[in-house]
């Protein structure tokens, strides 16, 4: 069976409903309407670094306080009233005034342009050979919010920045791709609810899981976990699907997620003895 056989029938016979409750996009899955899908999914993978269980606890507890809606309640955020809401709320690098600025941000974003996809296609997005320069401007935008309500000056300490990681530093930017994966791509579990960008555009999301794959099958033979690395990656899957190659994406991460892929059980992995 070739490698292209083999990709293909994983995808095709995955049960991607199952693995819903172990993925952050559990959470966007909760919701109907397109603007609450995407600020939870914003906010769902802002967090997803980590052991699952413990960002999911996170996440969850951020959109319970915001109710039904978690778009209508960022449009009407306000800091005096509603930021002791999320008090004590953190998350490893993220400190609560971290947590709270975000919601800010999103605030701000929102009464500016209403829709997170409006501030990305017209202000950021543009059809280059991937969709780092459009990723870089989105990251840049939001991070031109004054925060000095939050923390009392202009400033944007670590926990805050690492919402925030832009291809123009070199990052792999595994979250930020994972929210416009999401977005953009219109079957299976993601929502396509952006429309205008093709999927080919996108840039898979890659972590340990993905990264340690893409070696074993010849995707990559970069060493850092990267911009260049990520973009390596997504271009071979081209080879398999050249409009839509992030189509791997959820199987093959899940693969390491689920233990099915590790150092310790090749022969157990779907992609053992290829011929």
């Amino acid at each position: 069976m070739s490698l292209k056989q083999t990709l293909d029938r994983l995808y095709n016979t995955y049960d991607f409903k199952e693995r819903i409750l172990h993925d952050p996009i559990e959470f966007p899955h909760q919701y109907k309407r397109p603007e609450d899908i995407e600020v939870s999914g914003f906010i769902a993978s802002c967090f997803a670094y980590g052991r699952v269980d413990l960002f999911k606890t996170v996440v969850k507890k951020i959109l319970s306080t915001m109710g039904g809606s978690p778009y209508d309640f960022l449009l009407d955020f306000n800091l005096k009233r509603h930021g002791h809401l999320f008090s004590g709320i953190k998350y490893r690098f993220n400190e609560n005034s971290d947590i709270i600025c975000l919601l800010y941000v999103l605030n701000m974003a929102l009464k500016k342009y209403k829709r997170l996809d409006v501030l990305f296609k017209l202000h950021c997005w543009s059809d280059d050979q991937n969709i780092g320069i459009g990723l870089t401007g989105f990251v840049e935008s939001l991070l031109s919010t004054d925060t000095s309500p939050v923390y009392g000056k202009n400033i944007k300490p670590v926990g805050f920045l690492q919402f925030f990681p832009s291809p123009k530093k070199g990052s792999a930017c595994k979250r930020m791709n994972l929210f416009l994966r999401w977005m953009i791509r219109d079957r299976d579990i993601d929502f396509g609810i952006w429309k205008g960008v093709p999927k080919n555009k996108l840039v898979i999301p890659l972590d340990t899981h993905i990264a340690r794959i893409s070696k074993c099958l010849g995707f990559t033979k970069r060493s850092s976990q990267d911009w260049k690395m990520a973009v390596e990656i997504t271009e071979a899957l081209k080879w398999f699907d050249p409009e839509d190659p992030l189509k791997y994406d959820f199987a093959l991460c899940h693969q390491g997620i689920s233990k099915v892929c590790s150092r310790m059980n090749c022969k157990e992995c779907s992609f053992f003895n290829l011929s």
